[in-house]
């Protein structure tokens, strides 16, 4: 039985936020950009969920890390 064009859901695709904003650099001391895209967990969220491009997810990925090895972000969180 096909479904009903009322019940389809329309996904429309993130679009990568330094891409559209070309003056934005990712760095690892700018921690606040960087909490976007960790989660409450201490995961980096992944591509699908930011919407990010690939070398932008590569780049936040080296970023996060980065600011982990320089106690910068912690590697986990304490919060239960």
């Amino acid at each position: 039985m096909p479904k009903s064009p009322a019940r389809e859901k329309v996904l429309k695709k993130k679009v990568c936020a330094f891409c559209k904003e070309k003056n934005t650099q990712i760095d690892y001391k700018d921690t606040t950009l960087l909490r976007k895209y960790v989660s409450d967990r201490g995961k980096i969220r992944a591509r699908r969920v930011t919407g990010n491009c690939v070398q932008h997810q590569r780049d936040i990925a080296v970023a996060v890390k980065n600011s982990r090895e320089v106690a910068l972000l912690p590697y986990v969180s304490t919060a239960r």
